[in-house]
This record gives C-alpha cells, sequence and structure tokens, in this order.
C-alpha cells in the first residue's frame, strides 16, 4: 500500500521560514524521482518542485525559484522542502507524490495522495 505522509506546515508570518517533510512507504523509493504539490482554495492542484531519484537533479516553478528548496534523503525514504521568504501566495495545502520525471509533474507514478499540510503566511 502507497502511502504519502506530509508534515511541517503551520502558520508563519510573511518572510518566513517553513520546512515540510514527505515520509513515504509500499514502494521502492530511491528509484522514482518525487515532486511536491500545493493547493490553494479555489484554485488548481499547481506543481511546486521535483528532484530526481538520486537527487541530483531539481526543478521548480518560477513562483518559488530562489525560495524553496527540494531535497531527499533515500535512507529514510523521505523528501523534504525547505520553504524560505515565504509570501502569502504561497498559502496552500502541500502534497507531494512520486513522478516519472521532474520536468512534466503530469506524469505521477501513483494516483493516491496523502493528506496533505497546511501552510499559512499571514502577519
Amino acid at each position: 500500500q502507497v502511502q504519502f505522509v506530509e508534515s511541517g506546515g503551520g502558520l508563519v508570518q510573511p518572510g518566513g521560514s517553513l520546512r515540510l517533510s514527505c515520509a513515504t512507504s509500499g514502494f521502492t523509493f530511491s528509484t522514482y524521482g518525487m515532486l511536491w504539490y500545493r493547493q490553494a482554495p479555489g484554485k488548481e492542484r499547481e506543481w511546486v518542485a521535483g528532484i530526481s531519484n538520486g537527487g541530483r537533479n531539481t526543478n521548480y516553478a518560477n513562483s518559488v525559484k530562489g525560495r524553496f528548496t527540494i531535497s531527499r534523503d533515500n535512507a529514510k525514504n523521505t523528501m523534504y522542502l525547505q520553504m524560505n521568504n515565504l509570501k502569502p501566495e504561497d498559502t496552500a495545502e502541500y502534497y507531494c507524490n512520486a513522478g516519472y520525471s521532474i520536468y512534466d509533474s503530469r506524469r505521477r507514478v501513483f494516483d493516491s495522495w496523502g493528506q496533505g499540510t497546511q501552510v499559512t503566511v499571514s502577519s
């Protein structure tokens, strides 16, 4: 049973930082690239960042480039998203999934999603 467990979200002021975690199980984590997505109320789910299976290559949406850093620890089957200089526009529910390509977020490996973790950026 494939599982994704997102954590680390919370309430933070503009300019602040958060570090999200995505703990996985039920598949060979190191085989696949991993992707972060987010969804704000009334908006479509959008891709945020991707990292290749070995962690050597990364890709970011223009909206977060230079502020967010994606990483992974294959020994722990866990992916991370370090979010700095947060803006109100970053407020959303954040989700993770596996991907066949970090350059095409539509090519997800699994259809299931975790519960997500809420990030709220507000003063």
